[in-house]
Parts: structure tokens; sequence; C-alpha cells
């Protein structure tokens, strides 16, 4: 097996076995781009771009490794290729997702619109959900010194821990 096959491999396991936990605050910069921890680029296999859509049910940004979206689509490819109402979610799921590059410093820009839907104006508290990184105005968080305890008890019993 050649060395980049054996790397390929390693990095897809890392992507699918690695947690994204933690909390980073990064600023925007002049062209309102943000960097993607060192850390959390590795955990996702180290790529070259990421998913980023509106979180369904609170104001920030969902960003989504390619390995977690990848295996969702393949659930949905095993819908009839014109199935209306797959079609009709994968529709709206596409337009309002966007695929923002990686540079090789790990910074990504993201589209006024979704920047807007989150109010990132000048900073973005990015915090790890396990499965993906959720992209937070910071005054719309709790600040990252504290710990809710209650929040955490709640959260450890939904997920079966």
């Amino acid at each position: 097996m050649s060395k980049k096959v054996e790397q390929s491999g390693l990095m897809e396991a890392n992507a699918r076995s690695g947690a994204l936990v933690g909390r980073f605050d990064h600023a925007l910069d002049p062209k309102k781009r943000f960097t993607i921890p060192s850390e959390w680029r590795a955990l996702m296999g180290n790529p070259s771009y990421v998913y980023v859509m509106p979180d369904p049910s609170e104001p920030c940004l969902d960003l989504v490794p390619v390995a977690e979206m990848e295996s969702r689509l393949e659930k949905m490819r095993e819908k009839a290729l014109f199935d209306p109402s797959a079609n009709r979610a994968l529709q709206t799921i596409g337009s309002v997702s966007e695929l923002p590059s990686l540079d090789v410093q790990g910074r990504i820009r993201i589209s006024d619109k979704l920047l807007q839907f989150a109010n990132l104006t000048t900073t973005v508290a990015m915090l790890g959900s396990v499965r993906m990184i959720k992209l937070w105005n910071p005054k719309a968080v709790a600040p990252a010194e504290k710990v809710d305890q209650r929040a955490l008890a709640s959260a450890l019993m939904e997920a079966g821990f």
C-alpha cells in the first residue's frame, strides 16, 4: 500500500473518530476571514474545504466536517433520484450552504449573507459540538470561563452519557 493511501486512510480515521471539543474565539481579519484551530483541522483530516450552513434552530452557523457531511449525504443518495420530498430537502439544504476553502493557514471566508445570519461582525466564538463546530457571536453565548453545571447535566442526560 502506498504512503499516500495510508495517510489518506489515517486522515479519514481521524475525521471519523475525533471529537471536536473546546472553545476558541477568533477575530475576523480585514477580509472577514478567521482561522480554524490546527487541532480541529487535524481531527477533521486537514480538509481543503468544509461545509457551512445556518443552524436550523439557533442564530449561529454550523461548520460540518467533510466526513460527517458525506456520511449523511450517502443516506440521501440511497433515495430515488427523482423523489420529490428528498429533492426539496436537498435543495433547501444546498441553497443555504457553502463550501468555503481553507487556505494554508487554516483560514476560511464565509459569505456576508451567512455572517449576517449569525451576527458575526468582529469575532467568532467557535464552540466544539463533538461532530461539528458551532460558530456564534461571542455575546450570544456564555463567557468562556463559566461552566453551567445544570446545562452540562442536561446535555449529558440527553446525549445518553
